[in-house]
This record gives structure tokens, C-alpha cells and sequence, in this order.
């Protein structure tokens, strides 16, 4: 472990950690830029660094994005990543009562005590799931990439877990183009040369995630307005140590919501941020909602605290705990890294060098943000007709950096579209990217399970017992998502006037 920390520690790639987190931060803080967005796009830009520097590049940016989100929430009433709605709630009205510049520090602090949970909870936690992960076999690995694609549709549909679960396995069915792992046969290849290598992921994040972002809200030509001034920065360490029990609870909310595949910060914000609620005295009570800093403190600890939970089932199943995470797995891949119960064994020492630029990361974030919080101001000002046009090409650029290859590009212009019409019709995009992310996982397991259980009778593959209750679970997903569709239907025709 103590060779990881050195490694992380070398001066070019703690540049190249600041480096990231000072780029998370500006984008996470520019209203319509989210995290995952970023992810996406910078995934060509770390083809090009060798592995080292594009691990510790990637988690800069995935750490200082994540809290970059609560610097518009604050200052301008925006949020700049989705989980940042609760920070906006609470962080704009202390801004209006000209504690700006406190709000932001008290952000800044729980992100980092958010950050450090999910760090402590990953180290924790991940030798005993790794052990246990040594027992998955193609059967059980199947079911495993199922039920990533289940829940993340499941969670992030809300009400109509349809809509997630179609999402998902449209991103499982894209990813099937090409020629198939085992037999080398082309699949929906349609007699296209150019598709008989797949359908690039990275084009795929690119489209959803960057692309779709300009052609939501280019037409938005609304200029924020600007604080003139954010006050004190450093909240005092009697506040902090006020809200500490709640900070250390939230961030433990954060981590295990982090593990959900599909979950993602904001659904860790927002529940952090309610139990927080339901927790608090009469008096602070009072306060949710018109300017709390106990309410601050819960929801920036739990989506900073979600970045460890979600490297928990990405480092030990290979399956990623949310998009962003998605992202990170497909740069891992790009260096033919190979995460999941065999990391130790394939990438020795790889795991610490993790958890080392991930405390690097946190530490670095805490610096930088006081730092940074005055040019984020600036760059408000920009109006958005300026800004999204200058995404575009380097949406182009990362798209074909990868394979250099024009039809990596026209991908990423089709899923582009595609997570368009996916916000129109109230679609998740979440499920996609896991679904395209796991299908590998999906096809070559099950085909594998399929040629070991073919002489072998009903009661044979029954007794597995790890592949029989992830079935069972997969089930019980659906059950219950099922269910959770016909109580929002049936109160939405409660509701609904009679004409």
C-alpha cells in the first residue's frame, strides 16, 4: 500500500491531480456542465497519458466536479450538477443574507469530510467484497450485470421504472453491434464493414452526456445574475464541530446509496438531506428550506461521500456504481485495465495506487476550491450562446481520438440526438451508459453459462446458490418496481380532475 501512496505522490502526477480537480471544479461550477458530462468528454483526452496519469486525472476531475456543482447553486441559484439542488435550496438564501462566502466554506468542508467517508468506507469495505466476488463465475457474473442494469433503470426512472429498464437494455442492445466475443460472428452489423468492431463507448457517453447537454439548453439564453460580493469564506470550527455527527452520517448515506448501481449523488443529496430533516431539533427545524447550514452539511457530505461508494462495485464487480463512474471505467478500459474480483490478481497494487489519488484528490479539492471560488464568478458571465458552441468541438475531437475514426463521430452526433429525445420524452440516460458499459459482461457470461450447462439438468444450475439469488433479486427488482408503476398510476388518475 505504502508503494501506491508513493507512486500517486510523484510531482508529475500530482500536477496532473490539480490539474483535474481545478478543471472539475470550473466545469461543475458553469450551470449545464455536469459531472458526468465531464467524464465523458475528457475520456479522449486520457487515451493519449499513460495509465498512471490517466487514473489520477480522471478522479481529480470526478472529485472537484462533484462539489463544483454547489458554487452556482450558492452564488447564483443554479445548480451546477444535478446533485447540488439541496446546496441551491438551502446556500442561496444564506447568499442572500450576504453569507455567501460562510455557505460555500461550510460546502467546502463537508465535501472534504464527504469525500474522506467514502474514502475510509472504499478501503474498508472492498478486501471483503473482493473475497467474496472470487466466487462469481460466468453465471453469476451474468446476473451481476443484470442486475446493475436493473436497479440503475429502476432508480433512476422515479415512478416509472419501464422507462429505466427500456433504457437499459437499449444501451445493452447497442453494444451488441458488432462481432461477438466467442464465435467471431457479426451481429446487427448489417453487412457494415466499419460496425464490425463495435460501437465505440466512448462515442456513445460523448453524444448523451455532452452533445444532448448543448441541445438542451442552448436555446436558453437566460444570463444569471451575479452577487457582488460573497463575504467570509471560512466558516468558524465552532459550526463545524456543531454539524459533525450529521456530516459523519451523511456521509455513510452517501456511500452506501454510491453503491447502487444507477443511484447516483443526487438520490445520496436528497436523502441525506431529508433524514437530515427528520433528525433535527424543532428550532434547526425551522430553518430547512430558508437557509440552513445543517441542511448544507447533509446533502454536500453525502454526494461527496457518493464518489467512494461508487468505486465500490466498480473496483470489486467491474460494474459502475453511477455515470460518472461509467466513465472512469471505460478510460480504465482504453489502458486495458480490467476491473472486478480479479484486480489484485491481474493489476498488482493498482487498487492502493486508487485509493491514493483518491485521498490525493480530496485533499486537493479543499485547497483548490477556496482558490477558485472568485474566477468561477467570472466565468458565470459567460452567456451560454458562447459557452456550448465551444463544447462541441472538443465533443468532435474526443469522439475520434479514440479509434481515429469518422464513424466514432457520427455515433456520438446519433447518441447526441438520441439523449435528446431521451429528455424530451422523460427518459434516464443513467441506464444507457450501463447498459452499453455491461453488455460485454452480460453476452460473453451468459453464452459461457449456456455452453456449461448445456448436458446439465434444471436442478444443477438451481443449485448454484450465488447465481440463484441474484435471480431471486433480479425479481424482486422488478417486482417491486412493478409495483411502485401501479401506485403512481393509480395516484396520478386520483388526482387527475374529472372534465
Amino acid at each position: 500500500m505504502l508503494e501506491g501512496f508513493l507512486l500517486a505522490l510523484n510531482p508529475a502526477l500530482l500536477a496532473m491531480t490539480l490539474a483535474g480537480v481545478c478543471l472539475g471544479i470550473i466545469w461543475g461550477a458553469l450551470p449545464g456542465l455536469s459531472t458526468t458530462m465531464a467524464m465523458g468528454l475528457l475520456i479522449g483526452l486520457s487515451a493519449g497519458m499513460s495509465q498512471d496519469v490517466a487514473i489520477t486525472f480522471m478522479l481529480g476531475v470526478y472529485t472537484g466536479s462533484v462539489f463544483g456543482g454547489a458554487i452556482s447553486a450558492v452564488l447564483i441559484n443554479i445548480p451546477g450538477t444535478p446533485d447540488a439542488v439541496p446546496t441551491m435550496i438551502e446556500g442561496h438564501q444564506l447568499a442572500q443574507k450576504g453569507e455567501g462566502g460562510q455557505a460555500l466554506g461550510m460546502a467546502i468542508a463537508a465535501s472534504f469530510i464527504g469525500g474522506g467517508i467514502g474514502i475510509i468506507l472504499l478501503i474498508t469495505l472492498i478486501p471483503l467484497i473482493l473475497v467474496f466476488a472470487l466466487n462469481f463465475r460466468s453465471w453469476e457474473m451474468f446476473w451481476l450485470a443484470v442486475i446493475g442494469i436493473m436497479v440503475a433503470g429502476s432508480m433512476s426512472a422515479g415512478s416509472v421504472p419501464l422507462k429505466g429498464w427500456i433504457a437499459g437494455w437499449l444501451g445493452l442492445l447497442v453494444a451488441l453491434v458488432g462481432l461477438d466475443a466467442i464465435h467471431a460472428v457479426p451481429r446487427f452489423t448489417f453487412g457494415t464493414f466499419a460496425l464490425y468492431d463495435g460501437i465505440s463507448y466512448v462515442a456513445i457517453l460523448i453524444g448523451l452526456f455532452g452533445l444532448a447537454e448543448i441541445f438542451r439548453t442552448l436555446p436558453d439564453k437566460d444570463k444569471p445574475t451575479i452577487p457582488s460580493r460573497v463575504g467570509r469564506l471560512f466558516p468558524p470550527m465552532g459550526l463545524l464541530a456543531k454539524y459533525t455527527p450529521s456530516a459523519i452520517r451523511s456521509g455513510v448515506i452517501g456511500t452506501f446509496i454510491g453503491a447502487i448501481p444507477g443511484a447516483g449523488a443526487n438520490v445520496a443529496s436528497f436523502l441525506a438531506y431529508d433524514i437530515g430533516r427528520r433528525r433535527a431539533s424543532d428550532e434547526d427545524k425551522a430553518k430547512w428550506g430558508r437557509g440552513s447550514y445543517h441542511a448544507l452539511v447533509c446533502a454536500e457530505t453525502a454526494n461527496n461521500a457518493n464518489i467512494g461508494g461508487s468505486m465500490l462495485p466498480t473496483l470489486a464487480l467491474g460494474i459502475p456504481g453511477n455515470a460518472a463512474a461509467a466513465a472512469l471505467l471505460a478510460a480504465l478500459t482504453l489502458k486495458n485495465v480490467i476491473v472486478g474480483p480479479t484486480i489484485e490478481i491481474d493489476h498488482p497494487g493498482l487498487i492502493y495506487f486508487i485509493y491514493a489519488a483518491l485521498i490525493i484528490a480530496n485533499v486537493m479539492m479543499y485547497a483548490a476550491a477556496f482558490a477558485l471560488i472568485g474566477p468561477c464568478v467570472k466565468l458565470f458571465s459567460l452567456p451560454r450562446g458562447i459557452l456550448m458552441p465551444l463544447i462541441l468541438p472538443v465533443c468532435i475531437i474526443g469522439a475520434y481520438s479514440v479509434k481515429l475514426s469518422m464513424i466514432d463521430v457520427w455515433i456520438m452526433f446519433g447518441a447526441g440526438v438520441m439523449g435528446w429525445l431521451f429528455s424530451i420524452f422523460k427518459f434516464p440516460v443513467a441506464p444507457v451508459v450501463l447498459g452499453v458499459i455491461l453488455a460485454p459482461l452480460a453476452d460473453e457470461n451468459l453464452r459461457r453459462s449456456l455452453l456449461v450447462f448445456e448436458d446439465k439438468s434444471l436442478g444443477h444450475v438451481v443449485s448454484q446458490w450465488i447465481g440463484t439469488i441474484l435471480m431471486i433479486a433480479v425479481l424482486i427488482v422488478v417486482i417491486e418496481g412493478v409495483l411502485r408503476g401501479l401506485r403512481a398510476g393509480r395516484a396520478a388518475r386520483t388526482t387527475t380532475p374529472v372534465q
